[in-house]
């Protein structure tokens, strides 16, 4: 428990932590009032299909699933620049000396990765609807759905199941930083990995559809695309998915942990 809270004001400190956020509340941001501020340059389906996103009860949902396939480059990239961060600087040989469990500390690390993730999905779904809100009277849509309470009873299952998709992707740049015991390496590594399997989806639908990114972009039911590209590819069904993702979370804290018991830190 002493490690885990370190963990969690460790990375309140951290600008990386911030800076995620930030960036991830402004890609939506500017993606929904883009939507909002062009709907009417638009006609027929298509302004119709662009405008989902600002139409409530549906946006909630749409929000989410945008987050989610926005957020999976951040989460890889943040769970990467923690996890290099321990060998980079030194906090993980300094904490083995004091008598720390290998595994132990770095599991509980992303215990508290896990934690910011969950305050960071919060914060960025009620900016989301925030300017969806704002975007809906840009374009002239009524919010009158805001309130929809059948919606809004389904909103804490889907929190919990994007809360969990964005955590696996996080783990597989943890996971990946403490292979390269690198953040640079990790962070390299993770980009590549999640725009090798973006583009592979072209040639291997049906067998991307189950690799880490994609699995965890289909844990949340959507009528629109499911995140940007995500109507190109084939789909799994979200309680698959959610199967799929639970077990590339595990293996990903498992090599986690197996490495990190056998490394050499010593140097």
């Amino acid at each position: 428990m002493r490690i885990f809270v370190a963990g969690i004001r460790k990375l309140l400190r951290r600008p990386a932590t911030f800076v995620t956020l930030g960036l991830l509340v402004g890609l939506l941001g500017l993606i929904l009032i883009a939507v909002s501020a062009t709907a009417g340059q638009r006609t027929g389906r298509a302004a119709q299909e662009s405008l989902l996103l600002v139409t409530f009860p549906g946006a909630y949902s749409l929000i989410l699933s945008f987050i989610l396939g926005l957020g999976g480059l951040f989460a890889v990239i943040y769970g990467a620049a923690i996890a290099g961060s321990e060998w980079t600087w030194g906090t993980l040989k300094a904490a083995v000396a004091r008598g720390e469990s290998r595994s132990g500390y770095q599991l509980l690390s992303f215990a508290a990765i896990v934690v910011m993730v969950g305050v960071g999905l919060v914060l960025a779904l009620a900016a989301g609807v925030v300017v969806a809100i704002i975007g809906a009277n840009i374009a002239g849509v009524s919010t009158a759905g805001l309130n929809d309470t059948e919606t809004l009873g389904k909103m804490p299952e889907l929190m919990a199941r994007a809360w969990l998709a964005i955590v696996e992707e996080g783990a597989l740049g943890f996971a990946i930083a403490t292979l390269a015991r690198s953040q640079l390496a990790g962070i390299g590594a993770g980009i590549g990995v999640y725009f090798g399997e973006q583009f592979a989806s072209i040639f291997l639908p049906d067998i991307v559809k189950y690799l880490p990114f994609n699995a965890a972009t289909a844990v949340v039911a959507t009528s629109g695309t499911g995140g940007p590209g995500g109507g190109a590819i084939a789909r799994l069904e979200p309680n698959v998915a959610l199967l799929v993702v639970v077990a590339w979370l595990m293996g990903a804290l498992l090599v986690t942990a197996i490495f990190t018991e056998r490394a050499e830190i010593s140097g």
